[in-house]
């Protein structure tokens, strides 16, 4: 039983070990901006309001999804789509929760996203953003306003909200919890 027990023991720290993650098991905002779309990269609510401050001066799409949520998908060929027609001008994010890591590295290749997507297997830092549910999106502009889009985006809303960001407008929505 303890020869189990320790075996046991060594096998869970061997598979634990060489993510590339901080020893708390969260990956930090650089390893976010630097990683694949499929990565499964996980941030805590800290990390990711770090991630968002790394990027202040420049426009920010950040997607609340799952891909067991049918609204999701709906807006997901959307996001794919301003995703690429913006390019480098505007760092898209999303924040897949509740949801199983296989199951969203499908359906990012599914809808071709090219940006980051970090893991909240919790909702944590869609709860602390102030939102419920999802899909939500929420588009920053270089100097901090923010529009909030509830239930799935429709391509004319984001892009009216993409280029009020480019054009530095602010924002109609600032979040309760000041992301």
């Amino acid at each position: 039983m303890l020869a189990a027990s320790a075996c046991l023991t060594i096998l869970l720290c061997a598979c634990g070990g060489g993510s590339g993650a901080r020893s708390s098991g969260f990956a930090t905002p650089d390893q976010v901006l630097r990683s694949s779309p499929t990565a499964d990269l996980a941030l805590d609510p800290s990390g990711f309001r770090q991630l968002l401050s790394q990027l202040r001066g420049k426009p920010v799409v950040v997607n609340i999804w799952g891909s067991w949520c049918g609204p999701c998908r709906a807006e997901a060929p959307v996001l794919a789509a301003a995703a690429k027609t913006y390019g480098d001008r505007v760092q898209f994010i999303g924040v897949d929760v509740l949801d199983h890591i296989g199951l969203a590295r499908a359906f990012i290749r599914q809808y071709g996203w090219t940006y980051p997507s970090v893991f909240d297997p919790t909702g944590r830092i869609r709860d602390s953003m102030g939102l419920i549910g999802q899909p939500h999106t929420v588009v920053i502009s270089p100097t901090g306003g923010r529009f909030v889009l509830s239930g799935p985006a429709t391509e004319a809303d984001l892009r009216s909200a993409i280029e009020s960001a480019l054009g530095g407008a602010g924002g109609a929505s600032p979040s309760p919890s000041g992301y």
